[in-house]
Order: structure tokens, then sequence, then C-alpha cells
């Protein structure tokens, strides 16, 4: 399989410039800064995934904010000193949000909606003109986690215009483009756009989700005190994911699914990677870890099962997250595993 060169190990800066607690210009100006991604460098990662937020490039009219895409230029310059790659991920368009503790919000409208998709449109070719003269360490994903399934339609249109306009601009950035549910690995094969050798099919990985997201507050019926132990069997990852919301209780529930451990990833990626086999294009996982809640022991056997899967069939990746979030790698729960983390990595 075709593999995604630069972009094997990564790590994600979440909480910088999106999902931040407010706007606040303090907050992005030291959250993360040059010191980090010497730090990441350090630990042997080739690139950053930097999830940013429309509200941070643009104004509510959409005007833009030259000071917000100062943020990604910083970043770039700062990984070219490190000779790291990039990744920019539009994690909030204009009339966009994945966030679901944002319940009221209708997550299917922008596929419909000619303006906000204008404004979306208009952006990237902001972003995209902006890095083009470094596209040989700058990629682009043009929205992050699709989550209705109702859309995959009005989202290979919106995308398979995304990469004409990408295109248009440079013929050299790498495109990395999820599917619908999340970015569940099992939707890449309903992906239909035009190809060429720098697409890549990204997904994201937080399965078994009731392992992975135990006691996690935004997760719909979750108990702030679960626990879960890994590996459980199959069964017992059933009948604990069953208060679930029926659409976060994951890929337990597929049929074709052998066991827990190495097997259940060779499982539920297999058929994405036959479909990325047929279309010649690499594959990424643009997220994947375990909240710091978990048990420490567990962690590592988990990433070691992801991790033999995902280096054996080449497919890059960037661990959630690298600072806070619940996931941080640096952070004090996670940092008395870190070495092994990292060798793990």
């Amino acid at each position: 399989m075709r593999r995604f060169e630069g972009y094997q190990k990564g790590i994600n800066l979440g909480g910088w410039i999106s999902q931040y607690a407010k706007y606040d210009k303090a907050h992005f100006d030291s959250f993360i800064t040059e010191k980090d991604i010497d730090y990441i460098a350090s630990l042997g990662f080739d690139h950053v995934r930097v999830p940013v937020d429309y509200m941070v490039l643009e104004e509510e009219d959409g005007t833009f904010k030259e000071d917000g895409f100062d943020y990604l230029d910083n970043c770039r310059k700062w990984c070219s000193k490190n000779k790291l790659n990039m990744l920019i991920d539009l994690h909030e368009a204009y009339g966009y949000t994945f966030d679901p503790l944002r319940k009221d919000f209708d997550r299917e409208k922008f596929f419909y909606d000619e303006e906000m998709q204008g404004r979306f449109f208009r952006l990237w070719t902001k972003i995209a003109t902006m890095f083009a003269p470094f596209a040989d360490m700058v990629a682009v994903e043009p929205l992050n986690e699709v989550v209705s399934a109702n859309v995959k339609d009005a989202w290979n249109k919106i995308a398979t215009k995304y990469i004409e306009l990408i295109r248009s601009i440079s013929d050299k950035f790498y495109i990395v483009l999820g599917g619908v549910c999340y970015n569940n690995v099992l939707s890449i094969p309903l992906l239909d756009v035009p190809m060429d050798d720098r697409i890549v099919f990204n997904f994201h990985c937080y399965e078994p989700l009731i392992f992975t997201h135990q006691g996690a507050y935004w997760v719909e019926n979750m108990a702030p005190d679960f626990r879960i132990a890994y590996p459980c069997t199959l069964e017992e990852y059933r009948e604990a994911s069953k208060f679930l919301a029926a659409d976060h209780g994951g890929a337990v529930y597929d049929e074709g699914i052998s066991g827990i451990g190495e097997q259940f990833f060779e499982d539920i990626f297999a058929p994405a990677i036959k479909y990325a086999n047929e279309k010649n294009a690499a594959v990424y996982c643009g997220e994947y870890g375990v909240i710091d809640l978990a048990n420490n022991e567990d962690k590592l056997r988990w990433l070691k099962d992801i991790h033999s899967v995902m280096k054996k069939y080449g497919i890059g990746r960037a661990l959630w997250n690298y600072k806070e979030k619940d996931f941080g790698l640096v952070d004090d729960k996670f940092r008395e595993i870190k070495d092994a983390f990292i060798e793990i990595l």
C-alpha cells in the first residue's frame, strides 16, 4: 500500500487554536511555542497536525484576521527549523462543528448551504495560497469529522470541489480526506472523489470507544466514574457499550469482528486498506489515543496493538494529543509512562 511519506509519526496540537476554552490572545501566544515544537522533534516525531477553528482566522462577517494566520505561519517556521512536516486541519468551519456538546447545532445544514460553503472555499483559498510555497512540508485537511452519514453524497461533492480548488493553486499539496461518521475508518470506502498520487484517505480511531473514552464527560450517557480495562473480550465491550448512544457504540458491534487485540484492528482497518489499494492511495489516522482516566498499563497495551497493525500496513498517524484535552502526552498522568509510550510510538 502507498505510504504517506513524512507523516508516519505525528502528534496533534489540539487545544491551541482549536477547542480552546475561550478566545484569548494570551492563550494563543503561550499554549504552543517554538520550544514545544523543538521538544516534539526531539521525541522523534516527523510531523504535527494543527487543528484550527475558523474563528481564529475569520471575523463573523468573513473578514480575515491576519494575526490568526500568523499562528499557522509561525508554526510552519518552527517546524521547518526542526525538519518537521505540518498538516493544517480546519477543525470547525463557518456553519459546521462536530462538537457533541453543542446539542442544538444542525450538523447537516452546511453540506447543503451554498453561502456557508462559499465561506469555506474562500477561507481555504487564502490558506492554500499562503502555504503553496511550502507545499513540500505542509499538507491540508479540509474539515474535521463529518458527523452525519446522511451527507455522504453531499460531502463527496464538496470534497471534489475542494480538491479542484487546491489543485488550481498547487499540485504539490497532500490532501488528507476523511469520510463520514466522525471520520470512521469504515466510511473510507464511501469516498468518491477525483484521485491523484497526493490524495490521502484519513480516519480517526478511538476504538473500542467504551475503553478509550471511559468516563468522558462529553460522551452522551457516559458515567464519569465508569472504568473498564484493556483488553476485555468483545462480548464484555459490547455489553458495556449498551448504554451509549447508537452512534457512539462503535466498531465492537460490526459484523466480521473476530476479537479484541491486534486482530480487532486488522478487522476494522481491512475495508479501508482494500479500498485504498484499489485507488492506489495512502491511508492516514489523523487522531487516535486513550483518555487520561484509563489505567496506564492498559493504555500501553492498547497502543501496542493498534501500532502493530498501523506499522504493518504503513499507515501514517498523529496521536491525540500533545497537551491537555484529556489526552495530553506531556500531562501528569501520561508523564508516568511517557518513555514507554514514546518507545511504542
